[in-house]
């Protein structure tokens, strides 16, 4: 996966589905946007000190939002290095009251870590990475705290989760609430009206088509009011392949039984599909398998898709 120079000493770091994208800035005191899962902190720390930046020597992290694959690498890297953290203001209010639960962390059963956050970031704010001045966004809807960073004189957008390429970050009203797709739309809305050249998402590769991105999004969105099962499918499907990343592989016999002891497998086939646990798990694991998302071996579970 690739690491793009985006500005002066700013490079993309691609990561995977389980991992986020992040962003170094190298200085004396670098800057790091955004810091992947916990699981794979040494992956994340190798590919920042292939830059030439020690993680013992970051100044600050920004952290587009609280979810586990955004902020996993946050404690141990301040722990070494004492960096100041920077959330937006209702993130901050999460990680200082101790709320795994809005952080999503307890309710996907997500391994992550509290970390002191120093700073307070609002919509309209501009923070500086570097030289390089972005405007803050607030873009709620895939998470309650969520922002993206805009970069007015290059026309670059840093999008997190608010606005991917190929697909549509997930979408769990449980959490965010039952106007979460509208706060999305209205999110979409926002960025329409920014003249944007290249867009660095939160997963998958950066892409050009800004509109283009926007209009799938927004359809998509719509799809999911017009039809509520489409958003419980896409909340299983979705929980259920970072589940596989994380464990990296389950044997077959232990798949179902786990998924019954969360929060979120239940919960979610509660409402959309009328408590159909098993009926509903089959569905999708063949699915996966007639696909070849997912792989069976001497009967243990794996996943293609990159970490």
């Amino acid at each position: 996966m690739s690491t793009l120079e985006i500005l002066d000493n700013l490079f993309f770091i691609e990561r995977g589905y389980l991992n986020c994208n992040h962003l170094v800035y190298r200085s004396p005191a670098p800057v790091l946007i955004d810091s992947a899962y916990i699981g794979d902190l040494a992956e994340t720390i190798n590919r920042i000190q292939h830059l030439g930046v020690k993680t013992t020597e970051v100044a600050r992290i920004i952290s587009t939002h609280t979810h586990c694959d955004h902020i996993g690498g946050n404690y141990a890297i301040q722990k070494q290095s004492g960096c100041e953290i920077a959330l937006h203001q209702i993130g901050k209010h999460f990680i200082d009251t101790r709320d795994d639960w809005a952080t999503s962390w307890s309710y996907y059963d997500h391994e992550a870590a509290f970390f002191r956050c120093t700073e307070s970031l609002a919509d309209g704010d501009t923070v500086m990475v570097g030289p390089h001045e972005f405007q803050v966004i607030y873009t709620p809807g895939h998470a309650a705290d969520g922002i993206v960073l805009y970069h007015p004189k290059e026309k670059i957008l840093i999008s997190s989760d608010t606005l991917w390429g190929k697909d549509m970050s997930i979408m769990t009203l449980r959490l965010e609430g039952s106007t979460a797709l509208f706060q999305r739309l209205a999110a979409l809305k926002t960025l329409e009206t920014l003249e944007v050249n290249r867009v660095y998402p939160g997963h998958g590769k950066s892409f050009s088509d800004f509109n283009g991105a926007l209009s799938k999004t927004r359809e998509r969105i719509e799809r999911f009011l017009g039809d509520r099962n489409l958003v419980g499918d896409d909340v299983l499907k979705k929980l259920l392949i970072f589940l596989l990343l994380i464990k990296k592989s389950i044997a077959e016999k232990e798949l179902f039984p786990y998924l019954m002891t969360t929060h979120w497998f239940k919960e979610t086939v509660d409402f959309y599909f009328k408590g159909e646990y098993e009926a509903k798990y089959e569905e999708i694991i063949q699915s996966f398998l007639s696909k070849g998302i997912v792989k069976r071996k001497e009967a243990v579970f794996y996943t293609i898709i990159l970490s």
